[in-house]
């Protein structure tokens, strides 16, 4: 909190301009209890209400009304409070004022009275802002005047409509459009921490299960010449420059009448629709039912297409089929399998740029729970209080 709000004492007409029944001076600081004290004769009550006359400096009648001391860290601001009550007359409320800044007062600023609050933690910024009961409004005018802030609710006639400022919808636009990219690049995150996943598919007997061996290392599925054998999603983890990859071999994809096959078939396709790289392993470059495989797959899914058992059908080479990346190997012989990992590597390293490398992610959170701050109040600038206190009334 700065000097001047910690010593300042201020003062200003709390209640809505125009001719009222009653009116209201409020005054918050340190000086309130000498304020009190002069107006009153003797030291007010805490919470009491006092009826006394209310007179000018030279002792001539301003009005007759009630003096209410609220103690610090028991009212409003959190500093002690004062509040005069009498008549709502302008001409009456301007010279009761007048009286209050002769005795140690200064003129508030608008929404300084709440913005004093904040400081004092009393309420942060979403309720300085009135934003929940606004939200839980039950009637159509309450619900639209959520759109706005409590000052264009308690005040009307001050027509203040913060959203109909263009600069502001463009800065909440783009608000919107940061978190939106925060959240996409934490999914990304998520992926890289927990492995890029790469689900093998294809046709029954086409070489899944040998080619998830081959890059595992080791005779983690059955291989046998029967079609069908797999039949349920076999998972190994893999290494790759530090980079984990989940391989998913899944089940042949083909129309049967075997239950448990056709059980298969289905996680199958929901592996598929799950996983960051889908690798279909045919045995031939050019065959449509087998590309048709990849069809239906969302853009962000890496396709790849390996040409399994190259040591029967012919020799390693690099081509393109139907925009899918293709590439020759023999997961029984292991060749060409060195030109997967590379390739995989290389969408690995892709998936690591997109998270900008977990430093940087790092500072799109903090600045993410820097932006939050300013919502709630934990972290405050000068522009920002000026923005959001300085659009009340005077007495908010």
């Amino acid at each position: 909190m700065s000097d001047a709000a910690t010593v300042d004492t201020i003062a200003a007409i709390a209640t809505a301009p125009g001719a009222a029944g009653v009116g209201v001076v409020r005054v918050s600081g340190p000086a309130v209890p000498d304020i009190a004290s002069a107006l009153l004769g003797r030291r007010p009550l805490p919470r009491h209400a006092h009826f006394l006359a209310l007179r000018d400096r030279d002792g001539a009648l301003i009005d007759r009304g009630l003096l209410l001391h609220f103690p610090a860290q028991a009212s409003y601001t959190g500093e002690h409070v004062l509040e005069l009550q009498g008549h709502g007359s302008a001409v009456l409320l301007d010279a009761l004022l007048r009286r209050v800044c002769e005795l140690g007062a200064r003129l508030a600023r608008p929404g300084e009275f709440t913005e004093r609050a904040f400081l004092n933690g009393k309420l942060d910024l979403v309720q300085a802002e009135a934003v929940a009961d606004l939200i839980a409004a039950r009637s159509q005018l309450a619900a639209r005047a959520a759109l706005q802030s409590k000052a264009a609710i308690d005040f009307p006639e001050e027509e203040i409509d913060f959203l109909a400022d263009p600069a502001i919808t463009r800065q909440l636009e783009a608000l919107r459009e940061e978190h939106a990219q925060l959240l996409r690049e934490a999914e990304r995150g998520v992926r890289l921490s927990d492995g890029l996943r790469v689900a093998i598919i294809g046709r029954p007997n086409a070489g899944k299960s040998s080619l998830l061996n081959a890059l595992a290392g080791r005779d983690r599925a059955i291989v046998t010449p029967i079609a069908g054998t797999t039949r349920d999603v076999l998972r190994e983890s893999v290494q790759l420059d530090g980079l984990t990859l989940e391989l998913a071999d899944t089940a042949g994809l083909r129309d049967t009448d075997d239950v448990v096959e056709r059980e298969g078939v289905r996680r199958a396709q929901q592996e598929l629709a799950q996983a960051d790289v889908a690798l279909l392993v045919t045995e031939h470059a050019h065959r449509a039912d087998d590309l048709a495989l990849l069809a239906d797959l969302p853009d962000a899914v890496v396709r790849l297409v390996v040409v399994n058992k190259i040591d029967r059908d012919g020799a390693p080479g690099a081509h393109e089929v139907d925009d899918a990346s293709t590439l020759w190997l023999s997961a029984r012989t292991g060749e060409g399998l060195d030109a997967l990992r590379a390739r995989l590597r290389e969408h690995a390293a892709a998936v690591l740029a997109a998270t900008r490398a977990g430093e940087l992610a790092a500072e799109e959170l903090r600045q993410a729970q820097h932006a939050l701050g300013e919502i709630t109040g934990s972290y405050t600038s000068d522009d920002l209080l000026g923005a959001i206190f300085g659009s009340f009334c005077i007495g908010k």
